[in-house]
């Protein structure tokens, strides 16, 4: 049988047919799933057609009926093998198509329970393993009645699974979580340099007002927002990897909904943790920066960014604090209420004692207000150097899946 990039089936006349003994011929078409799934066998009207080969000879060799095969740990590990390999990021986004496709098949195929005695009638009666009429004698029975191998979802009859095929199951569902995680840990690590450089505002970083700025203050605030500009670069190629192997917009968006969550965390700490990032001049270049990013996920649409932009609240409302004009007027309401309403009474405190305006030389937070900081701060602590521990006003980094097996399904 050839599978052509198309996701047709024909019939190879110059293959060999198979061994007359069922052992031998079992281990033979064993041996040639893995030898066609260990190549990229592309997508076909968006749909990965290593996922579909596999599912149709599952479906085909019955195995999701048998009480023991080694093809189950065969293919989990050939996927495991490419996922361990880390060869590309093309590489990984294939994987993650073919095994979130694979897995959505089996979640809508096996079934737990139920009469053995309706699981053989449907086994009498279905047509994806029924000979075909006018089928040559000798010819492998075909695994979709009208030459398709990525048939519609419709097609999909349920099967009473044994013990291998849920275990199997389980197994690719790990498979799909942990190339989810090595996808969002690259990511990471690419971003984390970058973000690092984003926080502090270069020398040569110049805000002048709106129709005032001369050609070569433009040109030197280009060069100062070359690391934001890396930033989005980086985000648009991951994008563009992960649309290219038709990645479903669901895991596209939880991807960058958690890498959001990351940049948040990583500046906001930052902020919080270096006194001279707390200055009016630095708060003008990360809000900069921000606007690029909203930019990106305007452009992005909220199919794929979700709720990406909501996940900057706490560097947003931070910088929104540093560059607020006439602080000194501003009362603790205020200033919790109508501009940083995400951030604890830790953070506001933090921020409101290390800021300076480097710029215009005003006055921050009233001493009044930030006294009332600290005295609500420590009034909702048990511990009373809370304003010196800082684990009380870092974020932590989600480290979670945000997706279980029950979202696939309803892909």
């Amino acid at each position: 049988m050839i599978v052509d990039r198309n996701g047709d089936i024909h019939d190879d006349d110059n293959a060999e047919l198979p061994a007359s003994n069922d052992a031998e011929a079992e281990k033979q078409q064993q041996e040639l799933l893995i030898k066609c799934i260990s190549e990229d066998l592309g997508f076909s009207t968006g749909r990965p057609i290593a996922a579909y080969l596999i599912y149709r000879c599952l479906v085909h060799w019955r195995s999701f009926e048998e009480d023991r095969t080694t093809v189950f740990d065969r293919i989990i590990q050939k996927i495991s093998a490419a996922i361990e390999a880390r060869d590309s990021n093309e590489k990984l986004a294939y994987w993650l198509s073919n095994s979130c496709t694979l897995l959505l098949l089996l979640q809508r195929t096996l079934k737990t329970s139920g009469s053995a005695a309706s699981a053989r009638q449907r086994r009498r009666t279905s047509s994806l393993n029924s000979p075909k009429e006018n089928q040559a004698p000798g010819h492998p029975e075909r695994s979709v009645s009208d030459g398709r191998l990525v048939g519609a979802l419709t097609d999909i009859s349920q099967v009473e699974a044994k013990y291998p095929a849920l275990a199997f199951k389980q197994q690719l569902t790990a498979l799909l979580e942990k190339v989810y995680g090595v996808i969002r840990h690259d990511l990471k690590k690419e971003l984390s340099s970058l973000l690092g450089l984003c926080i502090q505002a270069p020398r040569t970083f110049v805000v002048s007002p709106r129709g005032t700025g001369s050609q070569g203050t433009d040109m030197a605030q280009q060069a100062s927002m070359a690391h934001w500009q890396s930033i989005i670069k980086i985000l648009t190629n991951s994008l563009n990897v992960l649309k290219s192997n038709y990645v479903p917009p669901f895991l596209i968006c939880k991807l960058f909904t958690q890498v959001f969550s990351f940049i948040n965390v990583q500046l906001f700490n930052s902020l919080l943790l270096r006194r001279e990032c707390c200055s009016f001049s630095n708060g003008e270049y990360v809000k900069a920066g921000l606007d690029e990013l909203e930019h990106w996920c305007h452009w992005l649409t909220e199919e794929y960014a979700g709720s990406s932009w909501d996940e900057l609240k706490h560097i947003r409302q931070a910088v929104t604090l540093l560059i607020l004009e006439e602080k000194h007027s501003k009362s603790l309401k205020e200033i919790t209420d109508d501009f940083c309403p995400a951030l604890s009474m830790q953070q506001l405190y933090r921020i409101s004692t290390m800021y300076c305006d480097d710029k215009f030389g005003t006055l921050g937070i009233p001493s009044d207000v930030v006294a009332s900081m600290r005295a609500k701060m420590i009034g909702g602590s048990s511990s009373p150097s809370v304003q010196d521990d800082i684990n009380s006003f870092l974020l932590d980094d989600d480290f979670s899946i945000p997706f279980s097996v029950d979202d696939i399904a309803r892909l």
